[in-house]
């Protein structure tokens, strides 16, 4: 079973989509956390414990998780979706974005 982690600004938006899109997918076990101080379910290095694949939102989310987490993600591939926060909650826009761009990275 791989482990997979979403990692948006403060999981409120576009990395629960992606959790709840992706939870049924097969072989994997999905999760997802936030950066920021106020996020919903805020990052912590037992998030990333196991972890096989995160996938950040943006490129600033892929910097700040190397400089607070880096010791922690050595072993883990890190690949950025480049998805702006313009999106709302399960918006079919966004459903569309990460199931076209993420799927490929789960095969």
């Amino acid at each position: 079973m791989r482990r997979i982690l979403f990692i948006c600004s403060r999981n409120r938006l576009r990395s629960p989509t992606a959790e709840q899109v992706f939870a049924g997918y097969p072989g994997i076990e999905v999760a997802s956390a936030g950066l920021a101080p106020d996020a919903e379910e805020r990052l912590t290095p037992e998030h990333l414990e196991g972890v096989d694949t995160v996938f950040v939102m943006e490129r600033a989310h892929r910097a700040k998780l190397m400089r607070d987490f880096g010791r922690h993600i050595r072993s883990i591939r890190v690949i950025c979706l480049d998805i702006p926060d313009r999106y709302a909650y399960m918006q079919p826009e966004l459903v569309d974005i990460l199931r076209a761009r993420v799927t490929p990275h789960l095969r």
